[in-house]
């Protein structure tokens, strides 16, 4: 399995571009590592450690997602690709041992791709800024664990959604309940809801007892052995395959996107697609999941850690706007490109198709976010401003995203060579606005002008992009 894992990559950028990856996300903690010091001017090394744990927690639970995707893959047509994942129905294995397969495959293939690099590149800070490699060894234990947190109990939810919807909904919604709970009264603890954070917090550099870190240690393993021994229990013998038959409702979103003057029907192909595949309601959880959990973390450094960082809502606008590209990958994830091939289309056309259908989906849903956290924060003085930056970040997000990674984008940003350009031309306008944003209290005309300039140089880059995709992808394939 992490053979096929690593050739399914490397078929899309190539072997070495794919090892590149890991040395990518080597320099990037290494160049992190380096420059801890001007981070803690402003965030203390506890809350920095809280942050990184919830963002190992939520990177587990988009990992594994395995269980869900296993039906969708089997379901659907995929032209001449076999996944693993149905290797069931072919090979003398049972789903159990090929689901448990999967979920050892993704918890190493992750481990090594992702985590073991970015450990290592802050061991290679530690000599230049003072870092114990025993707390840097910790960190990595705690971090890891974390993230097998999250993997076992998304593995968990996935096996739960292929049984029963019902109770799906109420599994993730008790979660939900849990989350807010603390966030708002603290009960449970952190520490209660992620228990290697609590072995995180009692051992070097954070506390020094040995005792309590072993107990949340032994929590934690616990806690992943039984959500994946649960979850492996409850996985289907069989995954039960059904067909659904819709009706003519094509002319119907044809009617209703009158106002368009190009690709008008292609565009109506792309929402009968969506509303076909079922992926619009995964599609909008993987969104505004991530944006509650964005306001909640806003919300709580201004008000919880009363953190005088600045999060006010033009920051979060940006933040919403670079946020949103996740929902490009979803559209390009439907179903394989390659049947395009029999339609009279073209690789740009369909670009620029779901280009738009991403600013139909998530435009409304942003502003919402945004115009809630400006009331909330009682900043809707701000909101004018909040608005226009959330808007024109969002189509600069992925109008670039679509240049460089075309109907490809899980896999073409794995190449680094993609990934470098993609992190550059994300990065800078991130920082920059949001540099700007925090200056708006002490100094709002040099802000906005600032503000301004940033997003015209957006603007205009996004004007670029667009019109650089018929020359980038124009003579693509859509089985290349």
């Amino acid at each position: 399995m992490l053979k096929e894992e690593f050739r399914t990559h490397a078929s899309y950028s190539g072997k070495q571009r794919f090892l590149m990856f890991p040395a990518f996300v080597f320099i990037l903690s290494l160049a992190s590592g380096l420059t801890i010091d001007k981070m803690l001017q402003t965030v203390s090394l506890g809350q920095m450690a809280m942050f990184v744990h919830y963002s190992a927690f939520l990177y587990g639970l988009s990992v594994g997602a395995f269980g869900l995707m296993g039906r969708e893959l089997i379901q659907r047509r995929y032209g001449t690709n076999n996944y693993l994942v149905a290797m069931p129905y072919l090979l003398p294995i049972s789903f159990r041992s090929t689901f448990l397969g999967i979920y050892l495959r993704d918890a190493l293939f992750y481990v090594l791709l992702l985590l073991l690099p970015a450990t290592l590149g802050l061991a290679a800070a530690a000599p230049f800024v003072g870092f114990s490699l025993i707390s840097i060894g910790l960190f990595f234990v705690a971090i890891m664990v974390t993230f097998l947190v999250g993997l076992s109990l998304s593995f968990l939810a996935s096996v739960v959604y292929i049984r029963s919807m019902k109770v799906f909904l109420a599994f993730t919604a008790m979660l939900a309940i849990l989350f807010v709970s603390y966030g708002v009264f603290n009960v449970p603890s952190l520490e209660q809801l992620i228990p290697s954070y609590g072995f995180q917090v009692n051992v070097r550099p954070f506390g020094h007892d040995a005792s309590a870190a072993l107990i949340y240690l032994g929590a934690s393993a616990g806690l992943v052995v039984g959500l994946t021994f649960l979850a492996y229990m409850l996985v289907e013998i069989r995954i039960s395959i059904s067909s659904k038959q819709h009706e003519n409702i094509l002319p119907g979103y044809h009617e209703r996107l009158g106002f368009m003057k190009t690709h008008r029907a292609l565009t109506s192909k792309e929402f009968v697609d969506l509303r076909r595949s079922g992926t619009v309601a995964k599609m909008f959880f993987s969104f505004v999941l991530p944006l509650l959990f964005l306001s909640f973390t806003v919300w709580f450094v201004n008000y919880g850690l009363s953190i005088p960082v600045g999060f006010n809502a033009v920051f979060y606008a940006a933040m919403v706007g670079f946020m949103g590209v996740m929902m490009y990958s979803w559209l390009n994830n439907v179903d394989l490109a390659e049947y395009y091939s029999l339609l009279p289309v073209t690789v740009p056309q369909v670009i620029k198709v779901r280009i738009r259908v991403f600013l139909f989906l998530t435009l409304g849903i942003s502003a919402f976010f945004v115009i809630a956290i400006s009331v909330l924060n009682g900043e809707t003085q701000l909101l004018w401003l909040a608005l226009v930056v959330m808007f024109i970040t969002s189509v600069y997000m992925v109008v670039m995203t679509a240049y460089l990674t075309g109907l490809k984008t899980n896999t073409f940003l794995f190449d680094t060579s993609v990934l470098a350009r993609f992190t550059v031309l994300s990065f800078f306008p991130d920082v920059c606005l949001t540099i700007l944003s925090f200056s708006i209290g002490a100094n709002w005309a040099a802000a906005v002008a600032g503000i301004a300039i940033v997003l015209g140089m957006l603007g205009l880059a996004t004007f670029v992009f667009y019109r650089g995709i018929e020359q980038k992808w124009g003579r693509s394939s859509f089985a290349g």
